[in-house]
């Protein structure tokens, strides 16, 4: 917090601790006034000089007592009482100290407190100047009535602190938790940036890789087959950087104005043939079955081709030249079940493997689960390797 948000508070502390004490100096000057004005003009004597000198002195003493009431409270207040049993001008920090006692409810140490205040009032009113003293139990009875009113007041502003307080740690509670929040959601929208780029580029740089590997290391290959491989590598980079532009499109922020060219629709199940039409036509042995009943919705389907991209992926980096079988099936009730399967492969890979991120499956999981759906993936009984994801019809 800084200096500028300090000095509201500061300001305000001050102006709480100015009026108790100009009350305090009001309730001492109306009790040690009244006395003096009733006894007109009275001759010298040890009372009044005691009235006029020694009390005053008490007086002024415990105004500066009273700023330790926090430091020591149960100190304070004996002396403060001890002081008002013979001093008049001592009742307001006597006073005081009662109400900042229940302020910190120490009801013990206020009942004996206020007992004795209530003592040192008929004491004072017995041994004072004035002679027309009243009876006691009117001035028991006003004595427990002030000290009542201070405990009350006391008590009062306790619980409007109290209160205070716990809205300030709710004000401080909801600001950490909106910390909280921001920073989830920033690190939320950075992982799904990181599963956007990675599902999207990754499918065209393995092609990129697997023909410029091919290139590298196959000597025998015809002039033919370099330039194929040349254009498919060419022909994968454009893509990938069509592709990197339509992600950026997506993560750009709405309200940045753009060149007015609409964005390209995202990918869906309809999209899932083209993709296996691709992978064929790269050399991969693939089959799409296609069993849906009923039109997908957009977020299902841009779902489900991501997954059946990673899958198709890993098989390219991992098992090159194996079958593999895609299974679109669901219905709205039943919802859309992706399989993706490639047989084991026999004997070694016709290509090098790709280097591997770790991060395509994390990624197909992460997806699978914020459309409220579940993924299993994983070797079976034949040694090949299954992907298998079920996505609600609405996600």
């Amino acid at each position: 917090m800084s200096s500028h948000e300090d000095e509201p508070a500061q300001r305000s502390g001050r102006l709480a601790v100015a009026w108790r004490y100009g009350l305090a100096v009001l309730i001492s000057l109306v009790v040690w006034g009244l006395p003096l004005v009733a006894a007109g003009e009275r001759e010298p004597g040890p009372r009044l000089t005691w009235f006029l000198v020694g009390d005053p002195v008490l007086g002024l003493l415990s105004f500066v007592l009273i700023r330790w009431r926090h430091r020591r409270p149960a100190l304070v207040a004996g002396v403060l009482t001890a002081f008002s049993f013979v001093s008049a001008s001592a009742a307001g920090p006597a006073s005081w100290i009662v109400g900042s006692l229940a302020v910190r409810r120490r009801w013990r140490l206020v009942a004996v407190i206020g007992l004795l205040n209530v003592l040192a009032g008929l004491v004072l009113e017995r041994i004072g100047i004035g002679d027309d003293a009243l009876p006691l139990w009117v001035s028991a009875a006003f004595g427990f009535l002030v000290v009542g009113i201070l405990v009350a007041t006391g008590y009062a502003m306790s619980s409007q602190r109290q209160l205070v307080d716990s809205y300030r740690d709710r004000a401080l509670t909801a600001e950490r938790e909106q910390v909280a929040r921001v920073a989830q959601a920033r690190a939320a929208e950075r992982t799904r940036i990181a599963r956007e780029m990675h599902d999207v580029l990754a499918h065209r740089i393995s092609l990129v890789a697997m023909n410029a590997g091919t290139l590298s290391y196959r000597t025998d290959l015809t002039e033919e087959e370099r330039t194929t491989a040349a254009r498919s590598i060419e022909d994968n980079a454009q893509r990938a950087l069509s592709d990197l532009r339509a992600v950026l499109g997506v993560l750009r922020d709405p309200l940045r104005p753009t060149d007015g060219t609409p964005e390209p629709p995202q990918p869906g199940v309809d999209d899932i043939a083209g993709l296996v039409a691709e992978e064929a036509a790269g050399g991969m042995r693939v089959r799409l079955s296609n069993r849906i009943d009923g039109e997908v919705p957009p977020a299902t389907g841009r779902t489900a081709f991501r997954i059946v991209q990673e899958a198709l992926t890993n098989v390219r980096k991992h098992a090159t030249g194996t079958a593999v079988t895609v299974d679109l099936a669901g219905t709205p009730d039943d919802g859309l079940v992706v399989a993706v399967r490639n047989a084991a492969p026999v004997g070694p890979v016709a290509r090098p493997s790709l280097p591997a991120s770790g991060l395509g499956l994390i990624g197909l999981a992460e997806r699978a689960e914020l459309a409220g759906g579940r993924i299993t993936h994983g070797v079976d009984g034949t040694g090949g390797y299954a992907v298998r994801a079920w996505i609600p019809w609405t996600s």
